[in-house]
């Protein structure tokens, strides 16, 4: 299974705030990445390749990091 969830950091640790299905123990990957840079990124290409929500983008950008 392969997943993007938003998370927060709070003093020292990331809480998660999607429920997910793990099991006790069981370990993850973990990647860091910024909202804002995120964001950043989809204001960059937001209308080169016809018009778009940014929702709709930021929703590709995450199926593609799950691919």
């Amino acid at each position: 299974m392969s997943r993007v969830i938003k998370a927060r950091y709070e003093k020292g640790v990331l809480k998660l705030l999607e429920p997910v299905q793990l099991r006790e123990g069981e370990e993850v990957l973990v990647r860091i990445e910024r909202l804002e840079d995120r964001r950043r990124i989809v204001e960059e290409f937001y209308g080169k390749r016809g018009s778009a929500s940014k929702e709709l983008l930021d929703e590709f950008m995450l199926e593609a990091e799950a691919q």
